[in-house]
């Protein structure tokens, strides 16, 4: 499905392929933190680390900044995302909370209660 042909849902992500070319380097960075040394490399400086997946100024400071929800609107995978989350000790509910307006409690006790009802 292109984006021009996507449905309108109001409120809904879609992660389609024009978003995921939009991220891709962005989520590569996002991947290779999954192996420890890298995340030393990040931690030890985190604007260089950004330059050597060659982002955007916009993401990069998305990153540095941690500003999930840019991360998102530039193509970042919620999936990918959450493992710069788990370094910074955030769960996936904050991000929930986060990319919903909610907080994290609100969320958690969303999901508890069968999900959100505001949709």
């Amino acid at each position: 499905m292109t984006s021009q042909s996507r449905p309108d849902l109001p409120g809904t992500y879609v992660f389609d392929g024009p978003t995921s070319r939009r991220g891709h380097n962005m989520n590569k960075l996002f991947m290779s933190l999954t192996d420890a040394g890298a995340r030393t490399e990040f931690l030890a400086d985190e604007s260089a680390y950004c330059a050597r997946f060659r982002l955007s100024d916009e993401q990069t400071t998305a990153i540095l900044q941690r500003d999930w929800q840019a991360m998102l609107d530039l193509g970042g995978s919620i999936f990918y995302i959450y493992k710069l989350a788990m370094m910074d000790g955030r769960s996936m509910q904050y991000l929930g909370g986060v990319f919903t307006g909610m907080s994290e409690d609100d969320f958690k006790a969303a999901m508890l209660a069968g999900g959100r009802t505001d949709v």
